[in-house]
């Protein structure tokens, strides 16, 4: 499990976002669970999307499927890339920027 912050200023709409970007990322219906979302897709059995207390931060929990092609994880690695990307607002470099940042503290 693991919680990504959330760009100032993108938080208002941030529960709507991440499931319109489930769909356009992952191209599949999220279902509505008890504490969140919950997605299907490629090589990952799980992705459950939580939102994060007063909507500042994303809480995503994953389990993979290990018998996926190769070709298959990329793809879902990408996917789960530009998913990230979208629905924080941070890039990739961004977010190991400030994950680095919060473990030496």
């Amino acid at each position: 499990m693991q919680e990504y912050p959330i760009k100032r200023g993108l938080t208002t709409d941030l529960e709507a976002r991440a499931v319109a970007e489930l769909k356009n990322c992952f191209g599949a219906e999220p279902e509505k669970t008890e504490k969140g979302y919950r997605v299907k897709a490629g090589a990952l059995k799980r992705l459950d999307v939580i939102i994060g207390a007063g909507s500042k931060s994303v809480i995503i929990d994953t389990e993979s499927d290990l018998t996926a092609p190769d070709d298959v994880i990329i793809d879902t690695n990408k996917r789960f890339r530009k998913y990230l990307d979208a629905v924080t607002g941070f890039s990739t470099k961004e977010r190991v920027k400030r994950a680095k940042s919060v473990a030496g503290e």
